[in-house]
């Protein structure tokens, strides 16, 4: 199972062996917005249902949240907005918070009653405690790091989800998986862990790795973010 955010592409856009791949059965949730947000599943089972959004008016076109049904799972990908204090970003991020705090509340239902466990993986843009970041003392007023961001993490913690790499990890600091192309921060692991693969209390227990797949070399990295990669004991 893969979960992709930002791939910032339409499906047209994507040549024919990234958008199905062989083995693999593709979910592509692109922005309404050209060449802005998206997420993606790449699943070798093939989806009972696939949901784009979550019943939001705002959000549901946004290519921020995706989710499919398997065997005994929910597998979600989310691209939780970055924000940013003082402007309308930040307000966005809010009002896309609260109404997201209430999905996982009826989403964590609904799958119980199916038999199923869930698995929302994703950037999550918000650094849970003070390991989750380097810098976290300069960064107590910036998006990411808000307290009542931090808060907001707590409720999802304290509502029957699980932070997985947490659990396996739970000394720190990080592991880190996004660091600002800015400076240094990469050569001085100066990053943040933002990217979280969060579930259900029943899937989280059979959690037996997880590893941040951080680039040997700053030229050798694609991206701001590492690949999360969690393996579970699961039928």
């Amino acid at each position: 199972m893969i979960c992709l955010q930002e791939t910032r592409a339409e499906s047209e856009q994507l040549a024919a062996e990234v958008r199905e791949p062989t083995g693999w059965h593709t979910v592509l949730a692109p922005s309404s917005a050209k060449g802005r947000a998206g997420v993606a599943i790449f699943s070798r089972a093939e989806p009972a249902a696939v949901r784009t959004g979550f019943g939001s008016a705002e959000f549901d076109e946004s290519g921020r949240y995706v989710e499919i049904d398997l065997p005994g799972l929910v597998i979600a990908s989310l691209y939780l907005p970055s924000g940013d204090v003082g402007t309308p970003r930040q307000d966005e991020k809010e009002r896309f918070m609260k109404e997201f705090l209430a999905h996982l509340g009826d989403l964590r239902e609904r799958a119980a009653a199916e038999g199923r466990e869930v698995l929302v993986c994703g950037d999550w843009n918000i650094a849970h405690q003070q390991i989750d970041l380097k810098n976290w003392k300069a960064n107590q007023k910036e998006a990411g790091f808000l307290p009542e961001e931090r808060a907001w993490l707590t409720q999802v913690f304290e509502s029957g989800y699980a932070d997985v790499v947490r659990r396996l990890h739970p000394e720190g600091p990080g592991p880190y998986s996004w660091w600002s192309y800015r400076g240094k921060a990469f050569d001085n692991d100066s990053g943040w862990r933002i990217d979280l693969v969060v579930t259900t209390d029943g899937i989280a227990q059979r959690a037996v790795s997880a590893v941040v797949e951080k680039a040997p070399t700053y030229d050798q990295r694609w991206s701001d973010h590492c690949p999360v990669t969690v393996s579970f004991d699961w039928p």
